[in-house]
């Protein structure tokens, strides 16, 4: 090797590091940009009201509509935690809220506050098994209860094979990788 080429080597390794440590330092700052709080203020006071982990409403919300107020999905499922129209009418009915809309699920302070109400539900109907809550937030209880009573799912994270529909075994998936990671990142800035 020449002079020249180990000067150009050593300057390259040495940037490296340099870049390694700036991103390892810094790590929680950068990865936020992927886990964003959107609608901090609502999601804390709201979650803290219904006694849910905020991180766990944020899980729910990247999954759902990736943040979009305006998201509607093809099957009708509206706002931040695309809350369906009927779900919102019963959990509007439950809460005593008097004038509901559906389209007042893509107001934040409304389709948070319904989420947050419809997860302290689901956590109380589940015992406090998260995964299952997560499934039934996707699929509805009645679907849930019918896997656990006929054994195809009991609920076990490890074993989330038994989920007999994909697109809501992916959705476990998701929501709780994002809770995870939520949880990983704000854990230690806040």
């Amino acid at each position: 090797m020449t002079q020249v080429t180990k000067s150009k080597f050593s300057l390259l390794m040495w940037a490296t590091i340099l870049v390694f440590l700036v991103v390892v330092i810094s790590f929680p700052k950068w990865i936020t940009v992927f886990y964003p709080l959107p609608h901090r203020d609502i999601v804390f006071a709201t979650a803290q009201e219904y006694n849910v982990d905020p991180y766990l409403v944020f899980a729910i919300i990247r999954a759902e509509s990736k943040y979009q107020t305006a998201a509607e999905s093809p099957v009708g499922a509206k706002g931040l935690m695309q809350i369906m129209p009927d779900t919102a009418q019963w959990i509007a009915e439950q809460m005593k809220v008097e004038g509901f809309k559906t389209d007042d699920l893509h107001k934040p302070e409304v389709n948070i506050r319904f989420g947050c109400w419809y997860i302290k539900n689901l956590n109380t109907e589940f015992k406090g098994s998260l995964p299952l809550e997560v499934a039934a937030y996707n699929a509805g209880s009645g679907k849930v209860k019918q896997w656990v009573q006929e054994a195809k799912w009991d609920g076990n994270p490890g074993n989330m094979e038994g989920i007999p529909f994909p697109e809501t075994k992916q959705y476990v998936k998701n929501v709780l990788k994002n809770y995870e990671a939520y949880k990983a990142i704000y854990d230690q800035v806040m």
